[in-house]
């Protein structure tokens, strides 16, 4: 049974379905009538959901922040179109306390993911140290970041732009670098999705590639395996709605 540890701001995910038929006199808006809603847990959650999803004798440790944190889109149900999304959070969420780290710290880990959405739970400082709780560690993060964060883990997922964004990063062996349809980089090889697919929703497609991968990873230790698995499991994901796992 692997022990493994997930950690990160955590939402709920909201998806309200509507129908629409008309356009709003006041103002050029589309005028939307509910029919039905989703809800399911979103960003670590979501990451927890598809480790479950994928290997259900795992042994999850889930560390996330107290404050809710909720995404709420509105979609047209007949295209899947987004029309708006409303995100409901606080300025200054619960932050992750140096008594959390030190209880995680008694314990070692198969593989820990550090599920990182920049909400202010985690801090620059507390990475490196996350980093060494496993014989694996993976982080997925929405900040800027430098070779000294992230030099103690084994990756670092990135989506194309966060990639750019840190262009400046010299430990290129840890980047794994997903390109939505066009599959995933890694030391300038792209590893393509083996069977193109119609995307429908991208929601969580990246927590998912992130979960898959870093299992298979921990399993076969070999990195093209491992991105080939993420690949196949985020093209999953994306023929569905909302956020979904394979």
């Amino acid at each position: 049974m692997k022990q493994i540890l997930v950690i990160g701001e955590t939402c709920i995910d909201e998806f309200i379905y509507c129908d629409t038929t008309r356009l709003c006199p006041e103002g050029p808006v589309p005028i939307v009538k509910p029919i039905y809603t989703t809800i399911n847990d979103g960003m670590s959650g979501n990451v927890v959901n598809n480790i479950k999803c994928i290997d259900s004798t795992a042994y999850i440790t889930h560390v996330h922040q107290s404050d809710v944190i909720k995404k709420i889109r509105y979609v047209d149900k007949k295209s899947n179109h987004l029309f708006i999304r409303i995100d409901e959070e606080k300025d200054d969420i619960s932050k992750c306390s140096l008594e959390s780290i030190e209880q995680l710290q008694k314990n070692f880990y198969d593989l820990v993911i550090v599920s990182d959405y920049q909400k202010g739970f985690l801090s620059d400082e507390q990475l490196p140290v996350l980093a060494k709780l496993g014989t694996t560690s993976v982080l997925d993060t929405k900040r800027l970041l430098t070779d000294t964060i992230i030099e103690n883990f084994t990756f670092v997922k990135l989506n194309e732009q966060e990639a750019y964004q840190n262009r400046h990063l010299t430990l290129s062996d840890k980047l794994i670098v997903t390109l939505g349809s066009r599959g995933t980089k890694y030391l300038e090889q792209i590893f393509e999705t083996v069977e193109p697919v119609e995307t429908i929703d991208v929601s969580g497609a990246g927590d998912t590639f992130t979960s898959a991968f870093a299992l298979k990873y921990v399993e076969t230790n070999d990195v093209t395996v491992s991105i080939n698995f993420g690949n196949t499991m985020a093209a999953k994901v994306v023929r569905k709605r909302g956020v979904a796992t394979p």
